[in-house]
């Protein structure tokens, strides 16, 4: 009998201990080379644990369990044999699972056992502001989004086939309370909140945009943009490039302070928040400001990706020098987002509500969106969050500013 013993393994510097989330395995299951069986949490982030060999797996620590990196969780019986399917059975078995997945979400075993995708169950950011309007939960909705994602369309299916939303309603009418442990990932999040709001000096400056011009721009462009590069320019790509120019004219907001010097940045490195299936992750998008719209956005795309799996890295989230945060896809409609230290600023977007504005002394009704700055006023002054938000709204209300550093091409044709 070959034993093998499977270790918790480190997930980053200073790191000592993690939480077992899930096994994807049963005790006695038996598991292929590679194949995932547990799921740990850190304070910085969500890793998978492979197993070694193909074998029976004993497990030697419940979910919820904090353990030492290092430790023996599991081991493998290598003895023991399976039968190897063939790919193409394994892709029908796939099929069958997701539709009984479909049907019974909420058995966390179904999902543990069969589902290689963490975005199996999850809604989308929009699918999940219907169902939280409407009182839908999730075991009640059949997805068909990819991987078994809840899209919109899936709620709005549900709620159109008569859903009875008011015995979903029922809650409360006791004195029961439940309580449950808070995450490595969570708990690190409450102390770097906390400790944004005690060590530095963070201000709001606000400003509305008018989208019009970016509304334009995406239906003239996307079939082509589409064609060439597979993907659909979104707002956060159009966001990021007229930050990355402005941050170009305001280093300062680019900049963060390391003891007593301030380190100014001669790239931009933007991170994009990101709801992810255990909370919000701000995945980096290096050298933003030498890639064009349609990079920008495969980039977001792959990103946003890897955080729906729960595949982000590390890797993938430190470095960043200012972040964009997006409370419009959940309907805010303003709202004063927290620095993401060590940066110094962060870019808060809304939702876009057709608006009446004065344009040219005539009322008119425009696409707007308000957009807010939170800054580190330590660094930042004033005047220089201002302008570095104006000429932000500058470049989104006349994009074509961003493909010429800011300036519109007729100065630049004047040489102005």
């Amino acid at each position: 009998m070959a034993i093998i013993e499977m270790k918790v393994p480190s997930p980053g510097e200073s790191i000592t201990e993690v939480v077992i989330a899930r096994w994807a395995k049963k005790d006695g299951d038996y598991v292929e080379k590679d194949e995932v069986v547990a799921e740990i949490d850190s304070d910085k982030a969500t890793l998978t644990i492979n197993a070694e060999d193909s074998g029976a797996i004993k497990i030697f620590a419940a979910e919820g369990d904090t353990v030492k990196v290092g430790q023996v969780v599991c081991s493998i019986d290598t003895s023991v044999k399976g039968e190897s399917k063939p790919k193409a059975a394994a892709v029908e078995v796939k099929k069958e699972v997701k539709v009984e997945v479909n049907k019974e979400i909420a058995k966390p075993e179904v999902v543990a056992t069969n589902s290689k995708s963490y975005a199996n169950g999850t809604p989308s950011p929009a699918a999940k502001k219907l169902m939280d309007e409407n009182n839908v939960p999730a075991d009640k909705v059949k997805a068909t989004g990819k991987d078994g994602r809840i899209t919109k369309g899936d709620v709005l299916n549900t709620l159109s086939a008569g859903f009875d939303s008011s015995a979903a309603a029922k809650w409360g009418g006791n004195r029961d309370m439940e309580r449950s442990k808070m995450s490595p990932l969570r708990k690190k999040l409450a102390q770097r909140l906390v400790a944004v709001k005690n060590e530095t000096a963070m201000l709001t400056t606000f400003n509305e945009v008018d989208m019009s011009a970016i509304y334009s721009m995406r239906a003239k462009y996307n079939p082509a943009i589409e064609k060439k590069f597979g993907v659909k320019l979104g707002f956060m790509s159009f966001f990021t490039k007229a930050v990355t120019e402005a941050l170009n004219h305001f280093p300062a907001v680019n900049a963060m302070i390391d003891g007593e010097e301030i380190v100014y940045h001669k790239y931009a490195d933007i991170g994009i928040a990101v709801s992810a299936p255990k909370g919000l992750v701000v995945p980096v998008v290096r050298n933003a400001e030498q890639m064009s719209l349609a990079e920008i956005e495969t980039a977001i795309k792959n990103l946003a990706i890897k955080a729906r799996d729960n595949k982000i890295t590390l890797e993938d989230m430190t470095g960043g020098t200012f972040t964009i945060t997006n409370g419009g896809v959940f309907g805010s409609m303003m709202s004063t987002p927290i620095i993401n230290p060590p940066q110094s600023a962060i870019l808060g977007m809304h939702n876009v509500v057709d608006r009446p504005v004065a344009i040219n002394g005539q009322v008119v009704i425009r696409p707007m969106m308000y957009v807010a700055l939170s800054y580190d006023h330590r660094i930042i002054d004033g005047r220089e969050s201002v302008g570095f938000l104006v000429k932000v709204k500058e470049m989104l209300e006349n994009p074509v500013k961003m493909l010429f550093g800011g300036k519109d091409p007729n100065e630049i044709v004047l040489g102005l």
